[in-house]
């Protein structure tokens, strides 16, 4: 197995691994919130607060290219819908109604969209080396989330969250391929804020009706530290090590990376919430690496 990557891909394996860690800790605070703030408002606070941190930050970059951001106003929006607007909002959705376990299995397609919808549209090829990797990674997760008991995946039970986080995994797909295509002339920066600014604002109407004259949920001291949390870090520098990475190195390389998810989540859950590390997760974890490094080889090719 030979994997030759110049420093640039080095980096955006680097900055997917990142944005992945953050976005480990995202499913762990939306699965907390879930009694405490409905998913429409989470998600909307999550991008307004993301909104007014980074607008300060690069508002004369967005003004500066005003022209060109108005030229692409189509794609920008078709992009802000799919993955501000709609992507999380779904997540959130989904586990409202499903358990942990299936949107950790359920996740996993996003990887496997993105090389479908990249091989489509894109022409990327896809490899042997690819195929025996993804199945490497996918057979170490499976055994990660049913912690070594594969037939306790026979008695799992399908809600309808399943279908909305199915949903999400395709638009996240789609999103990443949608940031390889972004015009060269957006700047990162630009196109970073334009499309929070964008998300948010359809996002709003849809916050508003599920207000239905009543409170939104309930904002305690760990509900606020928890918004900013996402706000900030699962949106602001995640999203933004994310795009850079798909830049450097491509949606299917990229897309690897967020197979250890269901990994990170349990390192974070080990320190934050006292959860366990067996053996299984060790092997998973080998096995979801493993499968990484085997899926960007050449030597299978």
């Amino acid at each position: 197995m030979k994997i030759n990557l110049k420093q640039g891909q080095w980096t955006g394996f680097v900055f997917a691994a990142l944005a992945t860690i953050i976005w480990s800790g995202n499913f762990l605070i939306a699965r907390g919130l879930n009694d405490k703030i409905n998913p429409v408002s989470l998600a909307f606070w999550r991008w307004a607060v993301a909104t007014i941190v980074i607008l300060p930050i690069i508002i004369k970059s967005m003004y500066a290219q005003r022209k060109v951001l108005r030229q692409h106003a189509g794609f920008l929006i078709v992009t802000s819908i799919l993955g501000v607007s709609v992507f999380n909002t779904l997540i959130y959705i989904a586990g409202q109604t499903t358990t942990a376990l299936n949107l950790s299995l359920i996740s996993i397609t996003f990887p496997v969209f993105t090389i479908i919808l990249a091989r489509i549209f894109l022409k990327e090829s896809i490899t042997k080396s690819k195929i025996v990797g993804v199945m490497v990674i996918i057979f170490g997760v499976i055994l990660l989330v049913s912690k070594g008991d594969l037939n306790s995946l026979l008695s799992l039970s399908f809600a309808i969250g399943d279908l909305w986080m199915l949903l999400a995994s395709l638009i996240f797909a789609i999103y990443s391929l949608l940031v390889k295509s972004r015009p060269l002339e957006i700047k990162p920066q630009s196109f970073l804020g334009s499309t929070f600014l964008i998300g948010l604002i359809f996002l709003t109407p849809f916050y508003l009706f599920s207000l239905g004259g009543s409170d939104a949920g309930s904002y305690d001291q760990v509900t606020m530290y928890s918004i900013l949390y996402i706000g900030i870090f699962a949106s602001i520098v995640a999203y933004f090590l994310w795009n850079r990475s798909v830049d450097l190195l491509g949606p299917s390389k990229a897309s690897m990376i967020y197979y250890t998810i269901p990994l990170f989540s349990g390192i974070l859950a080990y320190f934050f919430l006292n959860e366990k590390i067996m053996l299984v997760h060790l092997i998973s974890g080998v096995l979801i690496i493993s499968g990484i490094f085997i899926a960007n080889s050449k030597a299978v090719n």
